[in-house]
């Protein structure tokens, strides 16, 4: 009864010719009210004069009169309604501030994170350019010691040589030639010198030397971004969603578990009715949420499969016949195919480096930014982003656990929640 009672209030301060707030409101003889236009209009074009509300009919045109009780009464509802306005605006002026507040804070956190990563990056650049110029020089240092204590012991050579070269010039003019005779014994006698015919300075080789470098730098920044991935995946694993499979969706031979949480690819169809969101020819499978904003993750185990294929897709999706998995139709996702090879389902195709031994895949959407992102969860390897995506539409988890090949691809696609340790 309260409600009706303020439906009939605010009935009060509309004309029932326009059905908008009175205008100029006037009273007819019968005490009708309506906008003095609206019935000014109604009477120009239907003779007799007639009440519009009561049907009453005028010998005469009416005399319209003021109704001041409604113009005042009108004024105070739309004085109070304007004051409402304005208050809800300015409540949306806070809420628009706060979200530049937080956004102002997010954007401040990820760039003293960035500064942080990016500084570490640049010095561990730095450390293995020193080293590089370290070896280089140290090498440079070598050969040059090398040349060092060569040319020092051929001079100490040359020296000796000089020596001996003056004494058999001094012998040569002796006329006593038993001091010639013993004097040249002993010059003869000397030391034997080095035959220096095969002794070289070679340069130092260089080969490798750098691509050692860039080798060792490229496992330490493979080392630290593994560390960023790693924070990174924690940050969006706090929008996790709680997913179930939408049966009326799957594809006739798929199984689901009683849970809604497992989808494997069985050996009979199932008689299911032809409903327009199931998929009739692809094994695949929609999630039940869906999102049309915001950002949500989720997790999947595929251990045990050699085929599969896992995203999002626009709801509006075709679901008929043969689909074809590519952003201009409304897919965003990554395969499996023949065990080890790994896909993201781009135009055209792009493969992947994925680690061996993949388990389990993490899918982060933000729907503002128009990023998915996909990671090996159990790594914590970021394996493919598409980014600049364009949505346009709700989003919703896409699974396909492919066909099960006589048996070899029966493991089931399990959505498993974040482990937290």
């Amino acid at each position: 009864m309260a409600a009706a009672g303020r439906v009939r209030s605010e009935d009060q301060f509309l004309c029932s010719i326009c059905l908008d707030v009175f205008t100029d409101p006037v009273t007819t003889s019968c005490g009708h009210n309506f906008c003095k236009s609206c019935i000014s209009e109604h009477w120009r074009v239907n003779v007799p004069y007639q009440c519009p509300m009561c049907k009453e009919e005028f010998n005469t045109k009416p005399q319209l009169k003021i109704n001041t009780f409604i113009s005042e009464m009108v004024l105070k509802k739309t004085k109070a309604e304007i004051q409402q306005m304005i208050q809800e605006r300015r409540l949306k002026i806070q809420e628009i501030q706060r979200s530049v507040e937080l956004s102002k804070n997010a954007a401040d956190r990820e760039t003293a994170d960035g500064v942080e990563v990016f500084t570490a990056l640049m010095e561990s650049v730095q450390r293995g350019l020193d080293q590089l110029l370290e070896k280089i020089q140290e090498k440079q240092r070598s050969t040059e010691k090398q040349a060092e204590d060569f040319i020092k012991e051929l001079e100490q050579e040359i020296c000796e040589l000089e020596k001996r070269s003056t004494e058999v010039k001094q012998l040569s003019g002796s006329e006593d030639h038993l001091h010639f005779v013993q004097r040249f014994t002993c010059v003869k006698a000397a030391p034997s010198m080095k035959t220096w015919t095969k002794v070289s300075v070679r340069p130092p080789s260089y080969e490798g030397t750098v691509e050692r470098a860039v080798s060792k730098l490229e496992d330490k920044l493979r080392e630290d971004m593994k560390k960023v991935v790693k924070a990174e995946l924690k940050r969006v694993q706090q929008y996790e969603v709680d997913l179930t499979l939408d049966p009326d969706t799957a594809y006739p031979y798929l199984i689901l578990s009683d849970d809604g949480k497992q989808v494997h690819h069985g050996d009979e169809k199932r008689n299911l009715p032809d409903k327009p969101q199931r998929f009739s020819r692809c094994p695949c499978i929609l999630a039940k949420q869906s999102f049309f904003s915001g950002r949500f993750y989720f997790e999947v185990q595929v251990k045990g499969k050699t085929k599969w294929d896992l995203g999002v897709a626009r709801e509006s999706i075709n679901r008929k016949g043969e689909i074809r998995l590519r952003p201009q139709f409304g897919f965003w996702t990554i395969r499996l195919r023949n065990g080890n090879e790994y896909y993201a389902a781009a135009g055209p195709p792009v493969r992947l480096s994925v680690q061996s031994g993949l388990q389990k895949v993490g899918v982060f959407v933000d729907y503002e930014e128009g990023l998915v992102s996909f990671y090996d969860a159990g790594s914590s390897v970021l394996i493919y982003s598409f980014i600049g995506c364009c949505f346009n539409d709700k989003l919703l988890p896409y699974f396909s656990p492919c066909m099960n090949a006589g048996g070899t691809n029966s493991a089931p696609l399990i959505i498993t929640p974040v482990d937290t340790e």
